[in-house]
């Protein structure tokens, strides 16, 4: 009787150990998952945070390139009748905005200094396509069909400018994310030149 006391107690022991090892496998499996979701966040992060010189460059100038077409943009009301250039404009405005502040975010994700704070300050003159002052000054004093021969001309240097340095930024830049942003205005501002060309006054 004692003998087969003995030998229930040690298989019920048994049978628990192995149920033991069992839940601690189950336990190790999902360790090793875990740890794989968090070294493809790991990785995620890396591509994220992978930038060179050109991406900076590209970032810093098109959002100061962004805040004069925004604000082109916004010269466009009460000084036009012309419901294309209104409609245009809009686009633009509601289009690059956002893009700013993706501009700002990523370069502050990357320790650099937000653009919003020296917008004012980066010089026009090395980037392509940007008007100096005296021309948006100008602009602002312009109505009608004058306003829209005058905005369509320097709209269309201005996003013919950012196309150029978007396609530098596709050759040159690193980031998948900056590259990704360089594609998109490459699209859409080539279809917006387009469009404002068809409405350029013929002579």
């Amino acid at each position: 009787m004692w003998s087969n006391t003995v030998k229930i107690i040690a298989s019920v022991a048994a049978t628990a150990g192995a149920l033991g090892l069992a839940g601690c496998g189950g336990g190790g499996h999902d360790m090793s998952q875990m740890s794989g979701g968090d070294m493809s966040m790991s990785a995620s992060a890396d591509t994220a945070a992978e930038f060179n010189d050109a991406d900076v460059m590209f970032m810093q100038s098109m959002y100061s390139h962004h805040a004069q077409a925004v604000e082109m943009a916004k010269l466009v009301q009460g000084r036009t009748e012309n419901v294309q250039i209104a409609e245009l404009a809009r686009a633009i405005d509601t289009a690059q905005a956002p893009e700013m502040e993706q501009i700002s975010s990523l370069l502050q994700d990357w320790g650099k200094p937000d653009p919003a704070s020296n917008v004012n300050g980066m010089d026009h003159g090395t980037m392509n396509g940007m008007m100096s002052q005296e021309d948006m000054d100008s602009l602002a004093t312009k109505n009608g069909a004058d306003f829209d021969a005058a905005w369509l001309k320097m709209m269309i240097e201005h996003h013919t400018g950012a196309v150029d340095m978007a396609q530098t930024e596709l050759s040159d830049g690193s980031n998948p994310e900056a590259k990704q942003l360089a594609k998109s205005i490459v699209t859409t501002q080539q279809e917006e030149i387009q469009t404002m060309q068809s409405l350029l006054p013929r002579n």
